[in-house]
């Protein structure tokens, strides 16, 4: 078992480097460039722009600049800002907690709306409850998060009052972003539950557990759910990816300072070293995450943590 996680480890990290040296390369090729957002046009002169292009060492060759970055890495310094000169890391920390709270927060939503609505569909199969358990899953994979997160505002904060429609200070304002995103996930995490625990049902051994006498309750919860489970465990690390990823969307909808935020406006300006530490942080997260429900695994299934 120690041995399996310590081979998932140094797969996530050469996916994290991977990663970067990716971003780093689709960022150094794309068309423009980031001087022409830090200097007035009136004194873009081929001698200005040439100077601080050196001093910004974006005139270096690429294979030089990535060596740079990744010895900056290293040394913990995540470069500055080419827009104000401010650090990327104290920048990225500050916003970090935003994000985070957002993302934990509609995991959350997606993990209990889905789970509770994918049993209940399955064990009541066919009859109203599973009728309206699938029309929410399918109304949440196919709605976009920007659109939900528009509707939501338009019914909870502008008609009823009840919650803000803008910002990120107190759970209030986490309310409706954490919605928005995580009906996406509640749908598809609906859809994984309900699917495996109708194939489990008809499994023999649930059969045997009723023939022993266990109430149905304890088939369904205890033995059922626990083997249905794997599939759904899958799935929400790979949801939680999905959701980071979604918060540069919800952060703009709702006005939420978060990294969603941040990446966007540097990825607009082409601020090199803002978006490589926020890729940085987030496939570090992501990668951390998956690593966490390979572990589960073995929780929830003592054969897998046999055959480890």
């Amino acid at each position: 078992m120690v041995w399996t996680i310590f081979q998932r480890l140094i797969a996530s990290l050469l996916v994290i480097f991977g990663s970067l040296v990716l971003v780093f390369t689709i960022l150094y090729v794309l068309p423009g460039d980031p001087t022409d957002a830090m200097i007035d046009p009136a004194l873009a002169t081929p001698e200005a722009i040439a100077a601080l292009r050196h001093q910004l060492d974006v005139d270096q060759p690429f294979h030089v600049q990535l060596l740079r970055y990744f010895g900056g890495i290293f040394r913990g310094d995540f470069g500055n800002s080419l827009l104000n000169s401010d650090p990327v890391l104290p920048k990225i920390v500050e916003s970090l907690p935003a994000t985070l709270a957002l993302t934990a927060a509609s995991a959350f939503v997606s993990v209990v709306v889905g789970i509770l609505l994918g049993v209940l569909s399955a064990i009541h199969r066919n009859r109203a409850i599973d009728i309206i358990a699938r029309i929410i899953g399918l109304f949440g994979i196919s709605m976009p998060t920007f659109w939900s997160g528009i509707l939501l505002i338009l019914i909870f904060s502008i008609t009823l009052g009840w919650f803000p429609a803008m910002g990120s200070d107190g759970w209030r304002t986490l309310v409706l972003p954490a919605l928005a995103l995580g009906t996406v996930g509640a749908g598809f995490i609906l859809r994984m539950v309900r699917s495996s625990m109708l194939d489990v049902i008809g499994e023999q051994f649930i059969v045997t557990l009723r023939s022993k006498g266990l109430t149905e309750r304890a088939v369904m919860y205890r033995h059922a759910l626990r083997n249905a489970l794997i599939p759904a465990v899958t799935m929400i690390g790979m949801l939680i990816g999905e959701m980071l990823a979604g918060t540069v969307v919800i952060e703009t909808v709702f006005s939420r300072q978060g990294i969603g935020r941040v990446i966007s406006d540097a990825i607009m300006a082409k601020d090199l070293p803002v978006v490589q530490g926020v890729i940085l942080f987030s496939a570090a997260i992501y990668v951390f995450v998956n690593l966490l429900v390979d572990i589960s695994y073995a929780i929830i299934d003592p054969r897998v943590r046999r055959s480890t």
